[in-house]
């Protein structure tokens, strides 16, 4: 339930804050004065999209607040689920929006998404206005409904899970025909380039080791002559570095007893000496090795003109990546020799979830039927008592294929007399009659959805008189159900039936024109349902009319 509402620089308003009370409500005031700014405000509280314009002008940000008491209501896990702490009696809802654009929102001080804001405004507030008078024309709000009173949602979650796995699977296989189809004109061509590549006789690093060997003979007779003069320079009996090197060792051994600082020098220097010995057996060996084979370098060439040939023709840089093409061209072979088996038994799983969503289907079906029925009936009487006393009101269900919602199609069909066919309903109801169906159908929801808080603007459009004060003991019946009912109105018939009455008002100050609201005292109250009754002129009459209105 909605205890407070707090509103600051928001549009015509400079601040409110004011209290909300359980049961019927009404709220009145005259055109323009602001009613629908309130709706506004409430309406971001519920995770509409914000626009900057909204801030009063002059003022750097707006903020919208509200206190909720959902101590009758089961929405403790909705809490936990988003890590938010819950305090049943005091459940507090912020928007800010700020001149530049900004826009955040936070439940119990802890900053949240929009969409978990709707998330939770939808579990809290219900704001019927005029346009959602439309919906009553359009199938899945008349489906929304017969689920709702049929308490179908287990059956219905359970069906959805059933044909999500349908719909992937009808999926699947249409991915597997194209694909087959695509495949059967392209087999050939597919078939060629898998014998392309596996003729090719591929080893994923012959690549970089012929291109290494191909180097190398390219320039053998460089490599060598580099290696013929390192071995001499190392080793050459006369100038080589290592007999040089053996001189300089001995002519330090010889002096090593009488200067001792030569033992390390000596030490390092056979260090060198053994491996300058080995690099220079090294080199000799690799010299014999060096050798230029015309044969295998033509050998070497046309294989690898053949690598960069298929390369280019495939678009890829690697032998890797051929091969790897390679294997998928077996692949696509092979799944093409074998798609009939693997067609067959996707068609097979196919038919069995098929079977698996007709049946949870029909249950959906047989809970519609009868909630079908009880809507009908009811339909009949709460209209009856709204002015319609030959009202004629229908439920049809067709079958359909399935779908994500099961595999009827819904349809409100409405006769106001007799002498009228039942046609849809948005069709052939008028205003008037529109505003009493959708009453009755929020009624009958009310019942079934524990929804806290319901608000009603001017639901009272096209009707007046008797009609318009069964509408609000209507009202008053669904307030007195553990629930908030506010209704917006124009007429005096449903203001006086209220137990709370505000009143919404303009008022021109040295900063503009503000919108303010507030509740009325009995005095008050009297006074505002005379002038809804006569206008600006409160006569006697009006004022005993009020009183009256009121009960008193």
């Amino acid at each position: 339930m909605l205890r407070q509402l707090y509103i600051k620089n928001f549009t015509l308003i400079d601040e409110l804050n004011i209290e909300l009370r359980p049961g019927f409500s009404v709220i009145t005031g005259e055109t323009g004065a602001g009613k629908s700014i309130i709706l506004g405000a409430i309406g971001l509280l519920l995770g509409q999209r914000a626009d900057s314009k909204t801030i009063k002008q002059g003022a750097d940000r707006c903020i919208i607040e509200a206190h909720f008491d959902l101590s009758r209501y089961q929405l403790k896990s909705f809490f936990e689920d988003n890590d938010i702490d819950y305090d049943a009696n005091d459940c507090i809802i912020r928007r800010e929006l700020t001149a530049a654009g900004k826009s955040r929102a936070f439940i119990n001080d802890t900053p949240v998404a929009l969409s978990s804001l709707k998330e939770l405004g939808d579990m809290l507030v219900d704001v019927h206005s005029q346009h959602q008078n439309l919906l009553l024309g359009k199938q899945d709000f008349q489906l929304e409904v017969v689920d709702t009173l049929a308490k179908d949602q287990d059956s219905l979650i359970a069906y959805q899970k059933e044909f999500s796995a349908y719909h992937d699977k009808q999926c699947e296989l249409q991915t597997l025909q194209e694909e087959m189809e695509r495949n059967r004109q392209n087999i050939d061509f597919l078939q060629f380039q898998y014998n392309e590549l596996e003729q090719a006789h591929l080893v994923e690093d012959e690549q970089e080791e012929m291109e290494q060997q191909r180097d190398t003979m390219a320039h053998s007779e460089d490599i060598k002559t580099a290696l013929y003069e390192t071995k001499n320079h190392l080793a050459d009996d006369e100038q080589g570095v290592l007999p040089l090197l053996r001189k300089s060792l001995s002519a330090l051994q010889s002096i090593s007893k009488v200067y001792p600082t030569t033992e390390e020098w000596t030490a390092r220097m056979e260090s060198c000496q053994i491996e300058l010995k080995d690099i220079a057996q090294d080199v000799e060996g690799h010299l014999e090795d060096i050798d230029f084979d015309p044969a295998e370098l033509d050998r070497i060439n046309q294989r690898l003109d053949k690598i960069y040939d298929l390369q280019k023709k495939y678009h890829v840089e690697t032998v890797a990546e051929l091969i790897s093409l390679r294997d998928e061209l077996k692949r696509q072979l092979s799944q093409i020799e074998n798609s009939d088996e693997a067609l067959a038994i996707l068609q097979e799983e196919l038919h069995t979830l098929q079977q698996t969503c007709l049946q949870k289907a029909d249950k959906l079906t047989r809970l519609r039927q009868k909630a079908a029925k009880d809507i009908e009936q009811q339909m009949k009487e709460r209209l009856k008592s709204l002015g319609m006393p030959n009202v004629r009101f229908e439920v049809t269900i067709q079958k359909t294929d399935l779908r994500k919602d099961g595999q009827d199609d819904i349809a409100f069909l409405f006769s106001a007399n007799t002498s009228s066919p039942l046609q849809p309903i948005a069709q052939v109801a008028s205003g008037g009659e529109i505003a009493r169906v959708m009453l009755s159908l929020k009624a009958m929801i009310s019942g079934a959805v524990k929804l806290p808080t319901i608000i009603f603007d001017e639901i009272d459009t096209g009707v007046s008189g008797k009609i318009a004060e069964r509408m609000a003991e209507i009202m008053q019946e669904m307030g007195a159900n553990d629930r908030q009912v506010i209704s917006i109105t124009h007429l005096p018939q449903i203001a006086a039936l209220g137990t709370t009455h505000y009143r919404v008002s303009k008022q021109e100050t040295a900063m503009g024109t503000t919108s303010r609201m507030q509740l009325l005292s009995d005095e008050e109250r009297i006074h505002e349902i005379a002038q809804m009754l006569s206008g600006s002129d409160i006569s006697a009459a009006a004022i005993q009319n009020a009183k009256e209105l009121l009960k008193l």
